[in-house]
């Protein structure tokens, strides 16, 4: 088991987002290269170029662009590699900031993992419903490319219309 926190990736939004996509934890692969969903075989990035029909060449540009917000559940635990399954000691991140400085209508959770820690730490101080979408990570590799795709369709909603939630 290793400590980590998650000083080394900021949360990743501007005044414009509409979305806040929470993962748990970043994997050892993503802590090692500053920046969310960087294991190779994690589908998050393959998953948008679906959803949006169009190649990502640069994430951070493409992540402005829709105004979608990432950040993770977790600021620090107690983990063995980069398995959720593991975590040990959670402390949650404060995502009021996040809320305050932006125009997120959705939040969505990416997997169990971070739905539970969601629901357990997070939903009680800032009362938004969270939608828990299928992990994307290498550790559900037995759900289809096809079914993750179509369940983030769901994102796509609540981009570019609606009130802030």
């Amino acid at each position: 088991m290793t400590h980590v926190t998650h000083d080394e990736i900021p949360p990743f939004y501007d005044e414009n987002s509409e979305i806040l996509i929470l993962g748990s934890m970043p994997s050892k692969k993503s802590r090692e290269a500053r920046f969310y969903y960087m294991h190779p075989q994690n589908r998050f990035w393959k998953v948008l170029e679906q959803i949006f029909c169009e190649e990502i060449t640069d994430k951070k540009e493409f992540l402005t662009r829709h105004h979608i917000a990432l950040w993770d559940v977790l600021a620090s635990c107690d983990i063995n590699a980069s398995s959720d399954a593991s975590i040990k000691n959670p402390i949650p991140n404060d995502i009021e900031e996040i809320l305050n400085k932006s125009q997120i209508k959705q939040i969505f959770t990416t997997g169990r993992t971070s739905e539970k820690y969601y629901q357990k730490y997070i939903y009680p101080k800032c009362k938004k419903e969270s939608i828990c979408l299928l992990s994307t990570s290498p550790a559900n590799c037995a759900v289809s490319m096809e079914k993750l795709t179509q369940n983030w369709q769901v994102i796509r909603k609540y981009l570019g219309k609606g009130k802030k939630a």
